[in-house]
């Protein structure tokens, strides 16, 4: 099943779209809005599918499904968590500033809570006022999850996901090491988050097995392969275990989404990847291609992310289609 949220509203008008992205079917008599179905889940799930299924065998009415018309399926959340799954990209972030990375980044993972109040669409731009905060693109997998009770096991957690989405989680990096130094994590260098077109339940993809989604990741920089990491290689916390991390000292309630943080892949020789120019499967962010190249260097080449630079975020099935649709924004100075 894959949802959308349709333009329309501060929360948008929610759709059933088909499994090739080219229709969708209006869920309005089901639910006006993708939150209000989490939020009565056990009635709506069904009815949904029943829905999507009439779509698939033409027996409701349809209409073209454009990309560019699609909110981001949550338009905004009740709780937005991003986790640091792939600790790989911990690591090489840490090594290139000389930093010690303790054992417990292994067994418990990094979380922090961003702002949910508003989304960007997938086609939106990425506002930015001054270049020299170190605008950053950060390719993800994200789930929406329904209520999970307080202390809830991680097969509880997993069984709590009920969507899945890609995720560019937009990353001020020159102002990052300011505001961890005072101690109480990040607000100004986590703006906005954008996410894919549509959200697909687990079952729908094949690639989901284990709380992991397997398949490459893939990301674009100024219409140029940049990355095409596997989401489920390297991840060392899966996203039961992330979910239940959030869920250990309070609920969670429907709506709740939880990122993964940034694909990583180690390179074949278990050291920093390569360039997808030079073989590898490339990078998820320009601070990991930043890193890799101060480990190699001393020092970083490739600048951040300016005016008028183009990012595209998309996953693929085997046959070349696109599965969530694809997040794809220019950088604009405002």
């Amino acid at each position: 099943m894959k949802l959308a949220s349709l333009k329309g509203g501060r929360d948008g008008r929610l759709v059933v779209v088909s499994n090739d992205l080219a229709w969708f079917t209006d869920a309005g008599t089901i639910a006006p809005t993708l939150q209000a179905a989490l939020d009565d889940w056990a009635h709506c799930e069904p009815l949904l599918r029943g829905l999507a299924e009439s779509l698939e065998h033409g027996a409701v009415p349809k209409e073209r499904f454009h990309e560019h018309d699609a909110l981001s399926p949550l338009p905004r959340g009740y709780q937005w968590v991003d986790g640091s799954a792939y600790v790989n990209h911990v690591q090489l972030v840490r090594q290139a500033r000389g930093a010690e990375m303790p054992e417990t980044f292994w067994t418990d993972p990094l979380m922090y809570q961003g702002a949910s109040d508003g989304f960007l669409a997938p086609r939106d731009t990425i506002p930015l006022a001054d270049s020299a905060w170190g605008c950053d693109l950060e390719g993800e997998i994200a789930v929406i999850v329904g209520d999970v009770p307080l202390g809830a096991s991680r097969d509880e957690a997993l069984a709590a996901i009920q969507l899945v989405m890609l995720c560019n989680d937009v990353s001020l990096r020159n102002l990052i090491p300011a505001e961890l130094a005072k101690g109480f994590g990040f607000v100004q260098s986590k703006p906005a988050s954008a996410f894919s077109p549509v959200a697909v339940s687990p079952d729908a993809l094949p690639g989901w097995k284990d709380g992991k989604l397997h398949g490459a990741l893939l990301v674009e920089l100024n219409g140029e392969d940049f990355g095409c990491a596997d989401a489920g290689v390297d991840m060392t916390f899966d996203f039961g275990t992330l979910v239940a991390h959030a869920a250990k000292t309070r609920p969670l309630c429907a709506g709740t989404i939880v990122g993964s943080g940034t694909v990583s892949n180690r390179g074949p020789d278990g050291g920093p990847g390569k360039p997808v120019s030079q073989g590898g499967v490339g990078y998820s962010c320009l601070a990991e291609l930043r890193t890799v190249e101060t480990i190699l260097t001393g020092a970083a080449s490739t600048p951040f992310l300016m005016g008028d630079d183009t990012i595209r975020i998309e996953m693929k099935d085997a046959r070349g289609h696109t599965i969530f649709g694809a997040i794809e924004q220019t950088v604009e100075r405002v």
